[in-house]
């Protein structure tokens, strides 16, 4: 059975190997070289309070994790956080993402959030199926946003009103 619940510190090594594995699919970020320990464990002292980081787990295993993070310093934003998602190779497209974005989205609203924005590729099709199947929509596309491998890629902006 699936278990999804505020990760532990003692998560962070699956935490880690689960996002440089989305480092290296180049499917989920601009990121273009793999994370540490060092780097992970700030990440998630940034990452207490309203800004939960959630796993999902299956016998024993992370196998996935979700966060929710500042979308902007600036008070006026206060209420928007901007969201990650990331699954182990192994269990993408199995519902995991389903099961975390659902949690996720239930303590973004006991948190105080009252909206939820997130930056995918527009060639991430699985991502962007688990998106709009939860309801949120597209807002537009950054003509290359960034450059990932020597080429520019484009960016897709997402949004939903919890």
């Amino acid at each position: 059975m699936l278990l999804i619940r505020r990760a532990l510190s003692s998560d962070l090594a699956s935490v880690l190997a689960i996002y440089n594995q989305g480092i290296e699919d180049r499917i989920a970020t601009l990121e273009d070289k793999p994370k540490d320990e060092s780097y992970m464990s700030q990440w998630f002292e940034n990452h207490q309070g309203r800004f939960e980081v959630l796993v999902a787990e299956y016998a024993g295993e992370v196998i996935g994790w979700s966060a929710i993070n500042q979308y902007s310093s600036r008070c006026a934003y206060d209420g928007v956080g901007d969201i990650s998602i990331y699954i182990h190779r192994d269990w993408r497209g199995k519902g995991v993402g389903s099961q975390l974005l659902q949690k996720l989205e239930e303590a973004g609203r006991e948190n105080k959030f009252y909206k939820f924005v997130l930056f995918t590729f527009p060639h991430n099709m699985l991502g962007q199926g688990l998106y709009h199947k939860s309801g949120y929509r597209e807002v537009g596309v950054f003509q290359n946003q960034g450059i990932l491998d020597g080429k520019y890629i484009d960016v897709m902006a997402m949004e939903k009103l919890l």
